[in-house]
């Protein structure tokens, strides 16, 4: 299972941090609330239950009171009952209550004891308020009060609540998400600057005073950029020194080993075979230094030109005895692109290079908006090779199958290198029917 990103896990902490923080407020909240709403509600019912239980006490202090008219003559609402025990009975002024069961066993207890008492209890699965007074003899008032309307106000102070939860978990989300975009937006630009390094763009560097607090990444970054730009041009000076100093000598040997082929029918058959495979070595080491310059010169800015690519891909074809209608136009190719003429020409005679050494002969070379291809009848390139075969000094199976030995294992590397130098890349894949399709993507060739 992948793990999450650094901005998703941080959106995470602040949302549950939030959502943590405010249930607990809530909660306090709502308890805090709730207590002091009931404790509100139960000192004013023991306060009207003592009032109307003065006005029953009261009437029923005379000789044969009419009990059922007292109890009617209270003011009670809607939500408010009355019950008395008064000379062994119950008296109520409705007959939907059922005195002997309404009021719990231990409240009577506590009356009859002649103290006041209160408590909540539930009659049909709705909360009420029960407060029992003693009055004259052993008669007990009892009024029950309905705490509907409380208890309807605590549920939507209870929605409330938890929706104000949901919101600033919500809301805290979106604060670690904006927080982490604005953090991590250095370190965006820490990697957008490796990787344009990593594309070629040597000169790509940092700005230590953008965010003081990774000054010292920034410096590091630099100073890593610099070390590097260094090493790379040491080499690619040293790779051009070198060859530059082999090509006079090599020059003189390729020169002397001419003369002496030309005159291999006057010598002996070893020697002669001798002679011909010095020449074939000393012309490989000749295209070895050339692609080694190549490749040294190719960190050097190129130079864009109108460049017709029909024409071109046509003289390559020509300059290598290959006839001219292997090359597709598709409708949608400019007539003329904006490249750096000599680096296209080489890179696209080294794709035909390799297909007519390694691929059977090229059977197609074709012309679209901003790609070239070339096709070959090889047995193709195997998926886990297509990334490695444009490195330096590899040479594809097909190579090797085929003990071909005049390669040096440089071409496809300056056909990348020459692509990348464009923007673009070069790609190895599969060619429908059979073969291989080498392919140059080329950015910005448009006028």
């Amino acid at each position: 299972m992948s793990r999450l990103g650094l901005r998703a896990r941080v959106s995470g902490a602040f949302a549950l941090g939030a959502l943590l923080l405010t249930a607990s407020v809530s909660l306090v909240s709502y308890t805090s609330t709730r207590n002091t709403l009931l404790a509100e509600r139960e000192r004013t019912a023991v306060r009207a239950t003592y009032y109307d239980a003065a006005v029953i006490n009261a009437g029923i202090g005379g000789t044969d009171p009419d009990v059922l008219e007292l109890l009617r003559s209270l003011d009670t609402g809607s939500d408010r009952y009355v019950l008395l025990h008064y000379a062994g009975r119950w008296h109520s002024r409705s007959a939907d209550l059922a005195a002997d069961t309404a009021v719990p066993a231990a409240l009577q207890a506590l009356t009859a004891t002649g103290e006041a008492g209160a408590q909540r209890v539930e009659r049909d699965g709705r909360p009420a308020l029960i407060v029992g007074i003693p009055i004259t003899g052993s008669a007990s008032f009892y009024e029950i009060i309905s705490l509907d309307e409380l208890d309807r106000t605590l549920q939507a102070l209870a929605l409330v609540l938890t929706a104000v939860a949901i919101m600033v978990a919500a809301g805290g989300a979106a604060v670690g998400w904006y927080v982490t975009r604005h953090a991590l937006r250095p370190l965006t630009v820490v990697a957008a600057a490796a990787r344009d390094i990593a594309g070629g763009d040597l000169t790509t560097r940092l700005d230590p005073a953008t965010e003081p607090d990774l000054a010292p990444l920034s410096l590091a970054f630099n100073d890593m950029a610099d070390q590097l730009a260094r090493r790379l041009d040491r080499d690619r000076r040293f790779a051009a020194d070198v060859s530059h100093e082999l090509r006079s000598p090599l020059q003189t040997l390729a020169a002397t080993a001419s003369v002496i082929d030309k005159r291999r029918e006057h010598l002996d058959a070893r020697t002669s075979a001798a002679m011909q495979l010095l020449t074939a070595e000393v012309g490989r080491f000749q295209t070895l230094v050339d692609d080694l310059l190549e490749l040294a010169r190719s960190d050097q800015p190129i130079q864009r030109e109108l460049v017709p690519v029909a024409a071109l891909a046509r003289r390559v074809c020509q300059s290598r005895d290959l006839p001219t209608d292997l090359v597709e136009i598709t409708p949608a190719a400019p007539d003329e692109w904006l490249i750096d003429r000599r680096r296209i020409e080489q890179a696209l005679g080294n794709l035909v290079d390799n297909a007519i050494r390694y691929g059977g002969g090229p059977t197609a070379v074709r012309v679209g908006d901003g790609w070239l291809e070339v096709d070959d009848a090889g047995p193709g390139v195997a998926a886990e090779d297509r990334a490695s075969i444009f490195d330096r000094f590899v040479r594809g199976p097909a190579a090797h199958s085929r003990g071909n030995a005049d390669g040096t294992g440089l071409g496809l590397s300056i056909v990348a290198e020459h692509a990348a130098a464009h923007g673009g890349r070069a790609t190895a894949g599969d060619r429908p029917g059979g073969g291989a399709r080498f392919r140059i993507e080329i950015p910005g060739h448009q006028p």
